[in-house]
């Protein structure tokens, strides 16, 4: 690990927090936070309604790594796919809905971050 790894686990914790309260302000109930496969990681499952909702939360303190929106590509939303499939096998659950979300957090050096939920990738 880098001498960094402390600071990105700490701002990419500090935004799952800010994200989670974020969206249960909104309505949506967490059903599960940081849940692993072999294939990966979930950052937020949650229920709006029906919709079961895999939420992807990217954390930045600054753009020089590019936005937050950037880092979720194809690859990444194909993943994000397959985990939404395991995660429901797992916990046997059926959804009538099942919704890609990102929420992008900027970590400002003074004052409330700034939330942006985007719904659907």
């Amino acid at each position: 690990m880098s001498s960094t790894a402390p600071a990105r686990i700490a701002l990419g914790n500090y935004g799952e927090s800010v994200a989670e309260r974020h969206l249960v302000e909104a309505g949506m109930t967490v059903l599960d936070r940081n849940w692993r496969c072999p294939d990966g990681e979930i950052d937020l499952v949650l229920r709006e309604g029906d919709t079961l909702v895999v939420c992807e939360v990217k954390t930045r303190s600054h753009d020089g790594c590019g936005t937050p929106h950037e880092a979720v590509d194809k690859t990444k939303l194909d993943r994000l796919k397959r985990l939404a499939i395991a995660w429901l096998e797992q916990h046997d659950v059926r959804a009538p809905g099942i919704r890609i979300d990102l929420v992008a957090v900027m970590h400002a050096p003074r004052g409330s971050a700034l939330v942006e939920h985007v719904r659907g990738l």
